[in-house]
């Protein structure tokens, strides 16, 4: 386990659209390995999540112009002095992949979900608090009493259309995480205010810092300049206040 806590700030929506789906990806495979009723609920409920995020956000056309992009960079230093070449071929032929992957999908991704009773009927209920209920729902009852293996191949049917999609906001996450190098900074009384060269495209904003410091940080800002703030945790019925100490962080900049 890390001795460090690192929170991210995306500069644009994109970025920050990605982020969220890679956390329901993630989440979705945490409960995909267990097979109790409460984690199937679970990943179904995640499910629909990620098909709400990409019904409502056209991505494809989004990821397929990032995964070029980060294709011409990486071909670019391909033979530059000290690069890997054998490991930066396997991630030029995964991006090769994966683009003619998502080239080749027709329609809105995840658009069989939509056509699905099942999954439809737990979305209209699903606003409801409680809405899912053995009587409410009795089909969804009976799905979720089946044998682990039905339920794990329609679980990995479900989730089949995105996983070209999940390869590629990972990849571009982690090429955006790994773009700069961490400079150490020091928050005076809990405040820090950074402006940005607006002829760089920064991305995202990294604030790692030891978890021995009982402080989070809360970042607000936009593309141009972002301001982040230490505050300790609020007790009982007070409000988080910002700390009145000096907070060292690494702060990291991302490009791409």
């Amino acid at each position: 386990m890390t001795n460090t806590i690192t929170y991210e700030f995306p500069l644009n929506e994109r970025i920050r659209v990605f982020i969220r789906l890679e956390q329901l990806f993630q989440q979705f495979s945490y409960f995909l390995a267990s097979d109790t009723v409460a984690d199937n609920r679970a990943a179904i409920n995640v499910l629909l999540d990620i098909s709400l995020i990409l019904r409502r956000n056209d991505l494809k056309s989004e990821i397929l112009k990032e995964l070029e992009r980060h294709t011409k960079v990486l071909n670019k230093i391909a033979h530059s002095e000290g690069v890997d070449t054998k490991k930066l071929e396997q991630i030029l032929n995964t991006l090769t992949q994966t683009s003619k992957n998502l080239y080749s999908t027709n329609g809105k991704i995840g658009a069989h979900i939509l056509e699905n009773d099942l999954l439809q009927s737990i979305t209209q209920r699903s606003s409801i608090p409680g809405g899912t209920c053995s009587f409410d729902l009795p089909e969804f009852h009976y799905w979720l009493e089946q044998d682990a293996a039905v339920k794990l191949k329609d679980l990995d049917y479900w989730s089949s259309s995105y996983s070209d999609i999940r390869t590629a906001i990972e990849l571009v996450l982690g090429f955006i995480r790994q773009s700069n190098v961490p400079t150490r900074e020091t928050a005076i009384a809990g405040f820090f205010q950074i402006t940005l060269d607006k002829s760089q495209p920064y991305q995202l904003i990294k604030v790692t810092m030891d978890k021995s410091i009982p402080n989070f940080a809360e970042i607000s800002g936009g593309k141009h300049r972002c301001t982040i703030r230490f505050m300790t945790q609020a007790s009982e019925d007070k409000r988080p206040s910002q700390s009145p100490e000096n907070i060292p962080f690494a702060l990291t900049c991302c490009l791409f």
